[in-house]
């Protein structure tokens, strides 16, 4: 699939882009992958990885910028895009700046893709796109709307776009595990509401529900992974056991608990081995044999969120991916 293709990540400094890269370039021999991003110290940092790899590439750029899409997307074959403003607070009292990035970011690169004939565009989505209860959620789902509608533009061409969601990576910067790691030794640990509950998911599993939406996707689809949660409170406790935890109160745009599939989306949903599917509403491709696959319709009203899930993980399950992710946690 990937192996002699030109890929292009936009935002591919951060956390997904610092997994995506070496995996992909491991299992598929790819002809290049451009990183596109507007951040030089992270490119320069990043590159250095990369010295006696010509495969990898490094593109500043911004995807508010239209032109600077169309001359890096020349020759690409397949495109991630993970660039986005998403720290939940800093779209809060940043609107403005979200939107710029998440949005119209978002129609910038559709349309490029559109134009310089890219085969195949995955969007990295959010749980907070499903029911939305904060500015970044918002942009998210706007965000996700416009890639699905993206293939009613294609025409004639072979472009496709689809969408992953999923909830909170484990390790990633800025991620509660090296925030709690960071402050443990301080005696206490900020809990923002004892009665929340996260989606687990590691920066490998996100790298890898990816590669699937290109081999699988006919275009519109949202593929959402199954994957376990875990309360705040147990987090903490596995992180800092001799830490107080301090209740503090949910932040400005917080959820209680995560949501991947709202019980809207539910009509559209199927539920395959180890994920499921949000086909498009629009154009009947719902109905689409070509989408739905082996697909098991789920029920109505079915609500995919942190605190109903079937699966959690336990303490010692945590902390063995602690133990054997311990060196990059909070670094990439």
């Amino acid at each position: 699939m990937l192996t002699n293709k030109t890929i292009l990540v936009t935002g591919g400094t951060g956390s997904f882009g610092n997994t995506f890269v070496p995996m992909t370039l491991a299992k598929y021999n790819p002809k290049k992958i451009i990183i596109y991003s507007r951040d030089e110290m992270k490119q320069w940092d990043m590159a250095k990885k990369y010295t006696n790899d010509s495969r990898v590439r490094f593109f500043i750029g911004d995807v508010r910028d239209r032109e600077r899409l169309y001359r890096a997307l020349d020759g690409v074959d397949y495109v991630v895009h993970a660039a986005a403003t998403k720290i939940v607070p800093t779209a809060e009292y940043n609107p403005f700046e979200c939107v710029k990035t998440n949005i119209n970011g978002a129609m910038n690169l559709i349309d490029a893709c559109l134009d310089q004939g890219v085969k195949r565009v995955v969007a990295l989505s959010t749980d907070k796109a499903s029911s939305p209860a904060n500015l970044y959620g918002a942009t998210k789902l706007a965000s996700d709307k416009l890639f699905v509608a993206g293939n009613s533009y294609s025409g004639g061409r072979d472009t496709r776009f689809a969408v992953v969601r999923y909830g909170n990576v484990m390790g990633s910067r800025g991620s509660v595990i090296p925030f709690f790691m960071s402050i443990k030794d301080k005696g206490e640990l900020p809990i923002t509401d004892s009665r929340m509950t996260r989606f687990m998911i590691s920066l490998e599993e996100g790298v890898e529900l990816v590669w699937h939406a290109f081999e699988d996707m006919e275009g519109g689809e949202i593929y959402v992974k199954k994957i376990p949660s875990m309360k705040v409170t147990d987090l903490g406790k596995v992180v800092a056991p001799e830490a107080k935890q301090v209740e503090i109160g949910i932040r400005p745009g917080e959820k209680l608990h995560e949501q991947m599939i709202s019980a809207e989306d539910s009509y559209y949903t199927y539920e395959y081995p180890e994920h499921f599917k949000i086909l498009p509403a629009i154009n009947g491709w719902c109905d689409s044999p070509e989408r739905i696959k082996n697909g098991k319709k789920v029920p109505e009203g079915f609500i995919y969120s942190s605190d109903n899930n079937t699966e959690w993980m336990s303490p010692a399950a945590l902390q063995a991916w602690i133990d054997q992710n311990r060196e990059k946690i909070g670094s990439i």
